[in-house]
């Protein structure tokens, strides 16, 4: 049975039974608190023990990130743009929340901004930031099973370093790319994956501006010389997938399959360069609709930004991507792939959402499985030799970065790093070996359950192995033991002639540092990245 996060405890999902009872606050805790470095030194020196401590769920790469005791039902966050991408905006977030253990104060991810206010259900709280934690006091404990509705009046800052996740700042404006771990770098929130929620936004902007968020309008008011839109979800949503996109945008709109809404954002100077990249879209999406079934969400369209970011990213409902992708003169083919890639994710990654971020190569392990698939029937580059080569340099890529279900933790500072090739490619090897296993009918069967029954909650390997396990009618345990979990390459089903490199010790390779000349070695980050001498090289494979 699908497992959501509106269903049952936040913390059950990750298989926490219990945790520490969070140390009392006494009133009077530190307000306007500027959220950043100095945030654990000015608590230190404002608060008397027991102070407040930064709290997690566990999770085994991000163990801070994520709050137990309570799920987050849905996300209210107004954003007041003044015109400069240099400067704070102004924000109201507001958090309904399902409290799910008895609670004497309560933490929000948060960092990067400065809280004015917070109150609990109407009522003022104190507050602290420790770390990157708002810890909130309220004025009375929130029993188990009760709501709590927690308002916290902040600034968002756009600034700082550009690796950092949050905010990115493009040509004319905004937009976000909060993967892995950086939604809270612009509004508080319970920044887990496992944790999702419906999410409304309300955007105000100068005059000559464009806010789009994700999910649909639900309207436009002029205030004068600014505007503000609201968009609201049809559907729960990970933190990490927000989208807001400010700018001097064109937002062309067009219809899919069965009359799904279509809209694109694109630079409002570009808009004839780049619509016929638009225009493929509705045929994308039929194609995946083909394979793995209708599409999750209530509307869908690609975001182009004039930023430099290196990656592609597939917030929800809004894939964000770099102008560059589409005017660098990259292979139709390939632009047309990395397209679907980010468009597969949201059926993995967004509709089923990983429950721990060890998850993540079933995001992107299906993701690059249809990239893959669909470069192959466009004469770009064929499946099975994409395979060959990840398999070729698999062994490394478990020797530098672990093995697909249990990857290392990202580097220091570098949390990109994350998103290293063994869930990409090294994950679409996965879905390769267990459809050479089970054969295309099974597989075709188990992908098609995977996105129906888990649609629009949370799930991890070992559900994919369960499931996939039930539909071929045998034990498969043993197959996902070596292939997610093993140190070295298990061999090939139906191909005894490949073989896979010994790794060369000592040698661990960051992500973005990989120069490829294959498929099969582009490394990415849930953004698609590609390295300085373009998608694998920019050659076309002969």
């Amino acid at each position: 049975m699908p497992s959501t996060t509106t269903a049952r405890p936040f913390r059950r999902l990750l298989g926490i039974t219990r945790s520490p009872r969070p140390p009392r606050v006494r009133r009077g805790l530190l307000r306007a608190t500027v959220f950043g470095a100095a945030s654990a030194a000015l608590v230190a020196a404002a608060l008397p023990p027991p102070a407040p401590v930064p709290l997690g769920i566990g999770d085994p790469l991000f163990p801070y990130l994520g709050n137990p005791g309570y799920d987050v039902v849905a996300y209210d966050i107004a954003l007041n743009y003044r015109g400069s991408n240099t400067e704070p905006l102004d924000a109201v977030t507001v958090l309904d929340t399902r409290i799910t253990q008895r609670l004497e104060r309560l933490n929000l991810d948060f960092t990067h901004g400065t809280v004015r206010s917070v109150e609990v259900n109407g009522v003022p709280a104190d507050f602290a930031g420790v770390e990157e934690d708002l810890v909130v006091q309220p004025v009375r404990p929130l029993d188990r099973g009760s709501r709590a509705r927690i308002t916290v009046r902040h600034t968002s800052d756009p600034t700082g370093p550009r690796n950092a996740g949050g905010w990115v700042r493009t040509g004319d404006g905004l937009a976000m790319a909060n993967q892995a771990d950086a939604g809270h770098r612009v509004f508080p929130s319970n920044d887990h994956p496992a944790d999702k929620a419906y999410f409304t936004f309300r955007i105000t902007v100068p005059d000559g501006l464009t806010a789009v968020a994700n999910g649909v309008r639900k309207r436009t008011t002029d205030n004068g010389d600014t505007t503000t839109s609201v968009y609201r979800t049809r559907h729960p949503m990970a933190t990490e997938l927000a989208q807001v996109s400010i700018g001097k945008s064109a937002v062309p709109t067009r219809v899919g399959p069965r009359g799904l809404p279509l809209r694109d954002v694109v630079p409002l100077a570009d808009l004839e360069t780049l619509e016929p990249w638009l225009r493929k879209t509705p045929a994308q999406l039929e194609w995946l609709e083909s394979r793995v079934g209708r599409y999750p969400f209530e509307t869908y369209g690609v975001l182009i930004a004039d930023a430099n970011t290196g990656f592609e990213l597939e917030t929800q409902t809004l894939s964000l991507f770099e102008r560059s992708l589409f005017t660098a003169g990259y292979p139709e083919w390939y632009v047309d792939s990395i397209m679907v890639h980010e468009l597969a994710h949201q059926w993995f990654g967004d509709s089923v959402t990983p429950r721990a971020w060890s998850d993540l190569w079933l995001n992107e392990g299906h993701a690059t499985w249809y990239e893959s698939l669909y470069a192959d029937e466009l004469g770009g580059y064929t499946l099975e030799r994409r395979m060959r080569e990840a398999y070729r340099r698999s062994d490394q890529w478990r020797a530098d970065g672990g093995p697909p279900a249990a990857p290392r933790p990202p580097e220091p500072g570098r949390k990109i790093s994350l998103f290293r090739p063994i869930v990409y490619d090294g994950g679409a090897l996965v879905l390769y070996a267990l459809r050479q296993t089970i054969g295309t009918d099974a597989f075709d069967r188990v992908e098609r359950a995977w996105v129906r029954e888990y649609r629009d909650g949370t799930a991890g390997s070992t559900d994919f192995a369960r499931l996939a396990s039930r539909i071929a009618g045998r034990d498969l345990g043993p197959f996902f033991q070596g292939w997610l979990y093993g140190e070295q390459t298990p061999p090939m089903p139906g191909h005894p002639d490949w073989t896979s490199t010994p790794p060369q010790t000592g040698t661990r390779t960051a992500p973005e540092a990989v120069r490829p000349t294959e498929p099969g070695t582009v490394p990415r980050s849930g953004p698609v990245v590609r390295g300085e001498n373009g998608p694998w090289s920019a050659v076309k494979p002969g």
